[in-house]
């Protein structure tokens, strides 16, 4: 599969770590929308052509393991990259039973950030 302009799906109930996300990925050349729960992600997700979600764990509503599970009856293979400032080892294994690709601790890097969303898109999609 060849992407023109991969979109990124950013859910995160923190606003200014959703713009600087944002920010940073729509200056390496991707197309960015927000989500600030796992509902509106949802949403967005069955309305959208989304090439990779990057969520946070803790949001209202709904979980990101959560909304991971509820993405899988939609798009079982949307590839997925969980956030998480309280990682332990049981939100570790839910997360590889769900098929995340991979799994980040909070406070993130942007170097860490960059480098699984070019892993994505290399891997995935066969993407430069």
């Amino acid at each position: 599969m060849v992407l023109k302009t991969p979109s990124i799906l950013i859910a995160d109930d923190d606003i200014a770590f959703r713009e600087t996300l944002q920010a940073m990925l729509q200056s390496r050349g991707f197309r960015t929308l927000t989500a600030a729960d796992g509902e509106e992600t949802l949403r967005i997700v069955t309305r959208e052509s989304i090439h990779l979600l990057l969520l946070d764990m803790h949001m209202p509503r709904l979980t990101g393991l959560e909304t991971v599970r509820r993405i899988r009856q939609i798009h079982a293979c949307l590839p997925c990259v969980l956030i998480s400032a309280a990682l332990d080892e049981a939100i570790v294994q839910q997360a590889r039973l769900a098929e995340v690709f991979s799994v980040l601790p909070k406070p993130v890097s942007c170097t860490d950030i960059t480098s699984t969303v070019d892993q994505v898109f290399r891997r995935i999609y066969g993407w430069p």
